[in-house]
Order: structure tokens, then C-alpha cells, then sequence
């Protein structure tokens, strides 16, 4: 089941999935905005930048625009920033046949609107077919062919089983699941914990401090999850808690990388600027505070990381804000 794929982003996970994808035998087309860097993938025949060492097969192609990228495609692989996905998605909007199939694959929640992605696609294309792919997946590991293990969600599950089968490979296992909400807030929010969880081996805390915020973090996750309408079993599985322990500990993670640098003392737009890709958490920590404060929902280490990179408080102020709470019962999420 060879299919024609365009990618818009070529990012390292937009190239890492190209690359999987192209070397199952699929014909992939990928664009991005960054001209310059496109020629460059272009010229050395891989991802210097960001994949350095991964070269290319035959079946992937570097080209000019989405139009290119697009024409002729079955799928439509969205692989922009999260707040960038409203604007790629907007350009690429005049080449999205009805029978094509959209795929996002960046995490997050757009400031302002505090919409999540689907929410974006559903609003510009009110029939598009849209699938969520997301779960433990670092780039680097992907485009090697490490075995890595992801999700896709869509509100229709053929449209999910059809993507299954053409992303799954010997080393990229794809589950289904038919909880879009569930699939893209465990995405986004994981992002803030490992923020925090960065900023917690910043100072020094060690393994004890860690685990309690990831823990603790997954919690706060369910707690707006449920509030929105997603099913709290997600939150349990590949792109919950799974996704949360990979993006916390790895060294692969940005936002665990930014936050270390924040917890060593290094001002957040500096961390940013140093990590040299885009943070995701820095984002999301915003929306997710305005959201939360929309809907009514108690996300404390959300709020203090919120705080935290927005230079109100510093880090350790955090820590000794979220150690002084109240009394809880653990069982409590609500």
C-alpha cells in the first residue's frame, strides 16, 4: 500500500518521519518555509541541521512549497510548530483535496484562542479528515529506526487504522485510539512537566523531586483532560504517561534541556535561544495557565512553572510554593 505523502515542516521530527516513511517505500514530498535550509537538505541529501548523519533515500524529495509538496498527495503531514499549525495550515488549505488525509503531528495549544490543533483544522476545513499522531518519539531516535512506539487518534477510527498501516514499520509501532482530545492535551501538557522536571535537576533536587513531579504532573494533566472531555485511560497509555517519562529524562528533550539551563540560574528567553529550537513547554505553559483559570481547573505546577519562566518567581521560590500546599488526599484528581 504505497502511498504519495507530503510533509510541510521539515523540522528533525517532520524529516524523522519523512525518513521512516520513504524508506518504508513511500513516495514523500517534503517543503518547509526555510528556503535556505531546504536547499541545504537538498544538496547533502539529509538533515544537517537538525539529523546530521541520516541520510536520504530515493523515494524523499526536497520540494519549493505546499503546493508541490501536496499535489497529488493522499496524506497531508503537518509537521509545523504548534503555533505556527494555524498558518501552514491556512497555506496549504487551497491543495487539501477532500479525499485527503491530514496528519499533525506537532504537540501544543495556541496561545490566545487556546484551541487545540484539531480544533484549528476543524475551524478552517470543517470536513477535513484529521488524525493525531503522538507518544514517546524522540526524532533522533526515529530517524535511525530505533524501536519507538506512537498513537494516532481521529474522531473516525478507519480513518486512524488507514494511517496505522501506512506509518507501522518493523521499528515504529502505531496503536489507535479515538480520543483526539485525550491524545492531544497528554502532548502538549507533558511539555510543562518537563520543563519543570528540567528546572528540578537545574537546582539539583535529584531523582526524588523528579519523580514527585512527574507523578504529580500526570495528575494535573487528567485533572483538565477530564474537565475538556477526554478519557482519563489515555492519559495512562502511550501519549500520557508515556510520552511524559520519555520528554522528562531524556536528554533528546528541548524543554528538559531549557529547563535545566532556567534551574542553573540562566534566564528563560537565554535557555530558549541556547536550546536553538523551538521549546514547545514555554508556549504551552501560557495557554494551559489561561485555560485552566478558564475552566476551573487547579493546575498548581502549571501555575509555578508558568511564573517561573515568566520571571515573576524564581525556581526555588517554585519549589517551596508547591512543597507548602495544603493537606491532599492522593486519590483526589478533581
Amino acid at each position: 500500500m504505497m502511498k504519495t505523502i507530503g510533509v510541510i515542516g521539515a523540522g528533525s521530527w517532520g524529516t524523522a518521519l519523512a525518513i521512516t516513511l520513504s524508506n518504508k517505500g513511500h513516495n514523500v514530498k517534503i517543503c518547509d518555509v526555510n528556503a535556505e535550509h531546504l536547499a541545504e537538505m537538498r544538496t547533502n541529501r539529509e538533515n544537517v541541521r537538525y539529523l546530521p548523519g541520516i541520510k536520504f533515500c530515493d523515494n524523499l524529495h526536497m520540494v519549493d512549497s505546499a503546493q508541490e509538496a501536496l499535489e497529488g498527495a493522499d496524506v497531508a503531514l503537518f509537521s509545523a510548530p504548534a503555533q505556527h499549525f494555524r498558518s501552514a495550515f491556512e497555506g496549504a488549505l487551497p491543495y487539501l483535496t477532500d479525499d485527503m488525509v491530514v496528519v499533525n503531528v506537532a504537540k501544543g495549544i495556541e496561545q490566545g484562542t487556546l484551541m487545540r490543533l484539531s480544533e484549528i483544522a476543524y475551524a478552517l476545513k470543517p470536513d477535513v479528515k484529521y488524525v493525531v499522531l503522538s507518544g514517546p518519539s524522540h526524532a533522533e531516535e526515529v530517524g535511525k529506526a530505533l524501536p519507538t512506539t506512537v498513537a494516532v487518534a481521529s474522531k473516525d477510527m478507519e480513518l486512524a487504522e488507514y494511517i496505522q498501516d501506512i506509518f507501522m514499520t518493523d521499528r515504529f509501532r502505531v496503536y489507535t485510539n479515538d480520543d483526539v482530545c485525550g491524545v492531544e492535551l497528554g502532548g502538549a501538557l507533558k511539555n510543562i512537566i518537563a520543563l519543570g522536571a528540567g528546572i528540578s535537576d537545574g537546582i539539583g533536587f535529584g531523582d526524588n523531586a523528579k519523580a514527585a513531579l512527574m507523578t504529580r504532573g500526570i495528575t494535573e494533566m487528567c485533572r483538565l483532560g477530564v474537565k475538556l472531555g477526554a478519557d482519563i485511560a489515555t492519559f495512562s497509555g502511550l501519549t500520557g504517561i508515556g510520552d511524559l517519562i520519555v520528554t522528562c529524562t531524556s536528554m533528546h528533550s528541548r524543554n528538559r534541556r531549557c529547563g535545566i539551563m532556567i534551574g542553573e540560574g540562566i534566564k528563560p528567553s537565554e535557555a530558549v535561544e541556547k536550546v536553538g529550537m523551538v521549546v514547545e513547554g514555554m508556549f504551552t505553559a501560557e495557554a494551559a495557565y489561561e485555560l485552566a483559570k478558564r475552566v476551573g481547573v487547579e493546575m498548581p505546577i502549571t501555575e509555578c512553572i508558568y511564573e517561573c519562566i515568566n520571571e515573576r518567581i524564581s525556581a526555588k521560590d517554585a519549589v517551596d510554593m508547591l512543597m507548602g500546599r495544603d493537606k491532599k488526599n492522593e486519590k483526589h484528581i478533581n
